[in-house]
């Protein structure tokens, strides 16, 4: 994924199940390709294989276990999703919290397939504690803010750049993504200027109004 980015989540939000997502992720792949943006969209599991088809933007799984291919029914292994399309992964996202030594174990096995892995962190001791492990990238999102109508940039910009600084001690190979509450070209702008290489969000695109306005207005962010 090239970076500075644009990561959406779909979550599982009603306004994303069904052809409702596909033509969500055909926007965004539109937008990208119109502005020349980096936008990566990460669908519920059930439509990634579909949709991954159907555009030329990364599409991220929206968790991956810590299992191999075989008898683990109702599992998410690595290969499933590498051969679904995915282009990666998120992990650990505060709606679908992991162990650390699930995150361990599942690296190498991504690295291996190619699969880019994004883990997510609630604090700045997780973000500095996952580094340690290298995901390719670590989103911050303390989660009191997921879904609110105030950017963590705004709000708390102190956690942005103190996860930034002490993932960059910890390991200065992983890049820093961050998220909750962010739905402007100015949250997007200020969350670079903080140190990051982007945002990872879900209901700024998912939930608006008009999601192909709210998306062409956080892609001026990056710029």
């Amino acid at each position: 994924m090239r970076t500075p980015a644009i990561v959406v989540n779909f979550k599982v939000y009603p306004e994303v199940l069904g052809r409702r997502g596909w033509n969500l992720a055909k926007l965004c792949a539109d937008v990208a390709e119109d502005t020349g943006a980096s936008i990566a969209i990460a669908p519920p599991a059930p439509d990634l294989a579909h949709i991954a088809k159907l555009v030329r933007v990364p599409v991220f799984g929206q968790h991956v276990d810590a299992v191999p291919a075989g008898a683990h029914t109702g599992w998410v292994s690595p290969e499933a999703l590498l051969e679904a399309g995915a282009a990666g992964t998120l992990i650990n996202h505060s709606e679908r919290k992991v162990p650390n030594k699930n995150v361990r174990a599942i690296l190498p096995r991504c690295r291996e397939l190619g699969l880019e892995v994004i883990a997510c962190a609630d604090t700045i001791a997780e973000a500095e504690a996952l580094a340690r492990i290298s995901p390719d990238l670590i989103a911050i999102e303390p989660p009191e803010l997921i879904g609110g109508d105030v950017s963590v940039t705004t709000a708390k910009p102190e956690i942005v750049a103190g996860a930034v600084e002490r993932i960059r001690a910890a390991n200065p190979k992983v890049r820093v993504l961050c998220g909750a509450g962010v739905k402007t070209s100015k949250d997007v702008r200020k969350a670079l200027e903080l140190g990051t290489v982007g945002v990872l969000l879900a209901s700024g695109v998912v939930k608006a109004k008009d999601p192909e306005k709210a998306l062409r207005d956080l892609v001026r962010g990056l710029r």
